[in-house]
């Protein structure tokens, strides 16, 4: 039975539990709001220590500045997580940036990310955002998940959030 609840501070090395390997299939580019799909074909490996250093580290920083984080455990073992972070993007200032999600590979396609999304999205409206800004990992796996929950590239790109990772689609979801 997977159990979704809220994570703190303490509760970052257990980051360390996720495993972030997969293959992947296609990646996407995104032009003016067309997406290009290009086949890849390549293992993605785990994490290594610096990964999960920056990844806690990312998870603390946005933790401490007012973000949520719900995490999705089997037991005591931490089987997905997905963060909120606190500031508000936008034109209108409405929007909030689903800044962290994974789930471990041996628990994909179970259900699991969509909870963890649903429960953030919950939070999101809670505080008032209309919106979810969601930078993705142009995977083909990252990209299909989020737009199977309703998310489209934006028209309104980020620019801060572009510049840290350019690479990335960036996607909205209305709430």
């Amino acid at each position: 039975m997977i159990t979704i609840k809220p994570m703190g501070l303490e509760d970052a090395p257990r980051i360390r539990d996720i495993d972030r390997s997969e293959t992947i299939g296609s990646v996407y580019t995104c032009a003016n709001g067309v997406m290009e799909e290009t086949k890849a074909g390549h293992e993605c490996p785990n994490w290594q220590e610096d990964d999960y250093t920056a990844i806690m580290s990312r998870f603390e920083r946005e933790l401490r500045s007012g973000g949520t984080a719900y995490g999705a455990y089997d037991g005591e073992t931490l089987v997905g997580f997905g963060v909120l972070a606190s500031t508000f993007r936008g034109k209108e200032q409405d929007q909030l940036q689903l800044d962290l999600m994974y789930v471990t590979r041996a628990y994909r396609r179970q259900g699991i990310g969509s909870r963890i999304m649903d429960a953030l999205s919950e939070t999101a409206i809670a505080k008032g955002a209309k919106s979810l800004y969601i930078s993705s990992t142009e995977t083909e796996s990252a990209v299909k998940f989020y737009a199977s929950r309703g998310s489209a590239p934006t028209d309104e790109v980020d620019e801060e959030l572009f510049a840290m990772e350019p690479l990335d689609i960036h996607m909205v979801k209305r709430l």
